[in-house]
């Protein structure tokens, strides 16, 4: 389900296989201002308001500086190896142009 509302706001997307096995996907720009307080607090709420097992966040980058910063936020919450977080590159300036390659 896309944007499930269950009470405290929307998560981004909510999967289910049953009833018993229930998963949340936070979508987050590393440029978010906020993000060093969500990555602590929202998902814990929005897992609790959902009923759901498990979450996994999303961080989508845009520069090398953007990298550093999440980094640098993963370490403060102790939270480098955590797998349940998935940095995606979205860099334009690090990669081959297809037309190139």
């Amino acid at each position: 389900t896309r944007e499930a509302n269950d009470g405290r706001g929307p998560a981004d997307f909510k999967i289910s296989r049953g009833s018993k096995d229930k998963s949340l996907v936070e979508m987050k720009l590393a440029s978010n201002t906020q993000l060093e307080r969500n990555l602590k607090n929202q998902t814990a709420i929005y897992e609790k308001a959902s009923d759901a097992s498990r979450s996994i966040k999303i961080i989508i980058y845009f520069s090398a500086t953007e990298r550093k910063r999440v980094d640098g936020i993963l370490k403060r919450l102790r939270r480098e190896r955590d797998m349940s977080i998935v940095l995606i590159d979205a860099r334009k300036d690090n990669k081959p142009s297809g037309s190139k390659a």
